[in-house]
């Protein structure tokens, strides 16, 4: 059976692998190019383990353009599985793979199709989600299930914790789903299409705190945009400031002031007020583009976030 592989994540990845520890490399695999890394947060080259598995490699920026379609028909792709790819596979793409064309979604299929489900399922308070693997067709996450495995979220669940326990989730379920397709008992279990839910689009600007809110509100965007995402930020005197990591600040009926207002300096960082009176102390965080580690705070409390 001729496999193809289509990647470009961390998620792809650890799939990729797992592929080549069952020993099912893919003889194909497509991913994007370094020059188009800034695409993802979260974005891997897939190269160093398609030459490990000895696959042959395209690189390609659209998985609908000439360059990746002539690559999988060259192939004579039997199943395609798209695993960490941003763009809707259309109707050539998708005619090609002689079995059927597989993809993964972070989500409980029907519930919750569409972008950026890992951020969303925390901001929505989800108490459980699943790892799903689907087959493709014209629609949005919309295909027939062919494995789905369910995940536990944690009250304090974070965008890292809960990518980690989705990717190890695919990382279980790809191999298997490979076999069954091999073996011809692949389900195709179809979605009650009238339980689909959407969730839009996020951008790095969804990730501006806006300190008028609840400090628990607060707390769930930072745990929920962070790593491997761009992440939760404010600004002061006109710098971006990113805030990978933030808790409830013990007694914070203590302290008086305006949302956004520096409270205290705290032995982990510093305490800010949020909108319904609680602050919460920050115990990470960096100035946009700074890699060199956790900046100092060069700010008098009572200094005020916008």
């Amino acid at each position: 059976m001729n496999i193809a592989f289509i990647g470009a994540v961390e998620g792809s990845a650890m799939a990729l692998r797992a592929l080549l520890d069952a020993g099912m490399a893919p003889g194909l695999v497509i991913t994007l190019p370094p020059e188009a890394a800034r695409r993802h947060s979260d974005y891997v080259d897939l190269a160093p383990l398609a030459r490990a598995g000895g696959s042959a490699l395209v690189h390609a920026v659209d998985i609908n353009g000439p360059e990746a379609v002539e690559a999988l028909r060259r192939f004579e792709t039997d199943l395609a599985l798209v695993i960490g790819w941003s763009q809707v596979c259309r109707e050539e793409f998708m005619s090609i793979a002689r079995i059927g064309n597989v993809g993964f979604h972070p989500a409980p299929l029907p519930h919750m199709r569409g972008r950026a489900v890992i951020p969303w399922t925390i901001l929505q308070r989800e108490r459980e989600t699943a790892a799903t693997l689907f087959w493709l067709d014209t629609g949005v996450d919309s295909g027939p299930i062919l494995l789905q495995e369910v995940i536990t979220v944690g009250d304090e669940e974070t965008a890292r914790g809960l990518y980690d326990k989705q990717t190890g989730a695919l990382a279980r379920l790809l191999p298997m789903a490979v076999a069954l397709v091999a073996s011809g008992e692949a389900p195709r279990i179809e979605q009650d299409h009238s339980r689909a839910t959407y969730c839009a689009k996020r951008t790095p600007e969804d990730g501006r705190i806006d300190w008028r809110e609840p400090a628990e509100s607060v707390l769930r965007l930072i745990r929920a945009v962070g790593d491997p995402y761009p992440g939760a930020f404010t600004t002061l005197d006109g710098q971006r400031l990113i805030i990978d990591a933030a808790a409830p600040l013990p007694e914070s009926y203590r302290y008086i002031g305006l949302p956004g207002q520096v409270q205290i300096h705290t032995p982990a960082g510093f305490a800010v007020r949020c909108g319904d009176g609680e602050a919460i102390d920050v115990i990470a965080w960096r100035r946009e583009g700074d890699v060199s580690g956790r900046p100092r705070l060069h700010s008098k409390l009572g200094a005020s976030f916008a």
